[in-house]
């Protein structure tokens, strides 16, 4: 028995491939990121060099620049969105995420451990005599 098609004149895509669309709109939508992306690195060396910003605040401009700039190129050269279809590619960043946070952390851990157990400067050089 052959099943009527859900939706008559929607071809049905495979989970993962993105929809179907022009070449256009799909160059269109780079470009989009691109000009975006490049705008707001513009702008971090902006703020870097010029006096817009308060001296202390210029970490937290640079950190909210970076998160934006990471959700630039999420939705428009990853193409990750609130679909259906995009529910593993959000898990498996997630999961990238955490391994790089894991990294990151451990290592920090590690150097600051380091630190606080290795013998003072003076004797070290004692041992060396």
């Amino acid at each position: 028995m052959i099943e009527p098609d859900p939706l008559p004149g929607v071809a049905e895509v495979a989970p993962g491939e993105p929809p179907a669309e022009s070449s256009e709109q799909g160059i269109l939508g780079y470009v989009v990121g691109l000009v975006l992306a490049s705008g707001l690195t513009a702008v971090s060396f902006y703020i870097t060099r010029g006096n817009l910003f308060w001296s202390p605040s210029i970490s937290t401009a640079l950190i909210v620049l970076a998160i934006a700039q990471m959700g630039i190129h999420l939705v428009f050269f990853l193409h990750i969105t609130s679909g259906p279809d995009g529910t593993n590619t959000v898990l498996a960043l997630a999961f990238g995420v955490l391994i790089v946070f894991l990294i990151i952390a451990g290592s920090l851990w590690i150097m600051a451990n380091l630190n606080h157990n290795m013998l003072p400067m003076d004797r070290i050089m004692n041992m060396q005599r």
